[in-house]
């Protein structure tokens, strides 16, 4: 009961990402195939929610609810970037789904995504086992 706030989070979230339709194979595919700015609309209004978001929580030096500082730690650009960017979204046009929403896919009832939802596990659990193995 502790986590039941993030719970209703995750499925108010879940309710969004179906009625707006980005869960739609149908509207992916039409993004790669350049012939719906629907997904593009809604990607755009993500970045600029977020670098608000950012911008305000830097300039205004916003804390956590536990009153700890936030710090947005800055990242290296490495070719990893270039190759993980192409893998990504070569997966994406591939099943018609991203990381984020594949839970939310399958509980709408996309049954088929369920093999991308285990696909996507089993590739997180075989990075975590070689990644000090690849280079940097």
């Amino acid at each position: 009961m502790k986590n039941i706030k993030y719970t209703l989070a995750g499925i108010l979230f879940g309710i969004v990402l179906v009625k707006s339709q980005v869960l739609s194979w149908f509207r992916i595919q039409e993004m790669f195939h350049l012939q719906s700015f629907h997904m593009y609309g809604v990607i755009g209004s993500a970045v600029v929610t977020g670098f608000i978001a950012v911008t305000v929580i830097k300039n205004l030096k916003i804390r956590t609810f536990g009153g700890e500082e936030i710090v947005i730690p800055r990242k290296p650009f490495t070719k990893g970037n270039i190759y993980g960017g192409l893998l990504f979204g070569f997966g994406w046009a591939l099943t018609g789904a991203c990381p984020g929403p594949l839970f939310a896919q399958v509980g709408a009832g996309f049954t088929v995504m369920a093999v991308a939802l285990l696909s996507a596990i089993s590739g997180t659990w075989v990075y975590g086992v070689v990644k000090d193995k690849l280079p940097h």
